[in-house]
């Protein structure tokens, strides 16, 4: 099991995320990830640059550091040929340590480019279109593609990694996790579901299996919920609002009810390790090995120092 920091791209700036992740390694969390988002959820966190420059910094100031996107989304905002080629680039200049990170999007990021945002079935079948190009670009040689959704005209990644990345897609339900299966190499998810897992591997994946924790540190808890409240409530509304809501505004309303007792619930809060443990340790036995910890705690350099003297050492982590 590898323990992994999320690097909030929605509440921080570029160079503050590098200067993080550098930290992260040094503390000796294995891997980071980082969102792929065009908007952040809430006004208030003031962020969002642009994932692809922020990793291959940080591919170039780290040495031993596994680095992924967490999410992106290869269909709407981006044609699939561009990713291909910058998961590529990005796995090269990395020495092989990147993992593409992909799912089927929010409209908060995909409606900017005014193509829409179709309905969730649709949004799985171009999933599926945009994997078959990526591999397709993969395997070398001019490509082309003519499916139901996307094409692809006569089209060569001319830098390709001597290993190709892992693709971990994305799942909240067994057709994502099959698809993980059949069209990526590796399982994401935001829950401690075991039957993720078991549909991602009853269909042939043996790859990594990648989820998320929400944890908020601070010395004394009640701040820690506080902090977490006021930036990351948007996260308690459900993946069913959180995909289909098209600007921070309308999270800002559709979380306004959220109290801080519902942070409390669904957060690991406070200093003390044994919770953060805890939810460690649900997620392994859900079957899940990386695991990535997102920090929503009002002082991020206190929790990587908890990470590195308290949480690492009692996880068995180096």
């Amino acid at each position: 099991m590898e323990l992994g920091f999320k690097l909030a791209a929605e509440a921080f700036g570029p160079k503050e995320l590098i200067r993080q992740a550098v930290r992260a390694e040094e503390a000796g969390f294995a891997f980071v990830e980082m969102s792929d988002h065009y908007h952040p959820w809430l006004d208030v966190q003031g962020h969002s640059p642009f994932v692809w420059s922020v990793l291959g910094a940080v591919a170039a100031r780290t040495s031993r550091l596994g680095l992924a996107t967490g999410v992106t989304c290869p269909t709407v905002r981006y044609h699939p040929a561009i990713i291909a080629q910058a998961a590529a680039t990005l796995a090269i200049i990395s020495d092989d340590r990147f993992t593409l990170g992909v799912g089927s999007g929010e409209r908060l990021n995909e409606h900017v480019v005014g193509r829409g945002f179709p309905a969730v079935r649709e949004r799985q079948a171009l999933l599926a279109e945009a994997l078959d190009i990526i591999n397709l670009l993969w395997q070398g040689g001019y490509q082309s593609y003519d499916g139901k959704y996307l094409t692809l005209e006569d089209a060569q990644v001319f830098d390709l990694p001597d290993r190709l990345p892992r693709i971990a897609v994305a799942a909240g339900g067994k057709q994502a996790a099959e698809l993980a299966a059949t069209h990526g190499s590796g399982l994401f998810a935001t829950e401690p579901r075991a039957d993720l897992v078991e549909a991602f591997t009853n269909a042939g994946g043996d790859g990594p299996k990648y989820a998320e924790i929400p944890v908020a540190w601070a010395p004394n808890a009640d701040d820690a919920v506080r902090a977490a409240h006021e930036t990351t409530r948007w996260a308690v509304t459900g993946w069913k609002v959180m995909s289909e809501l098209p600007n921070p505004v309308n999270f800002e309303a559709a979380s306004a009810t959220v109290r801080p007792e519902d942070v409390r619930e669904q957060f690991v809060v406070g200093p003390d390790p044994q919770p953060y443990l805890e939810a460690i340790r649900k997620h392994q036995d859900a079957g899940y090995d990386h695991i990535a910890l997102m920090n929503c705690g009002p002082d991020m350099d206190g929790f990587l120092d908890f990470a590195a003297k308290e949480l690492l050492q009692l996880s068995g982590r180096p």
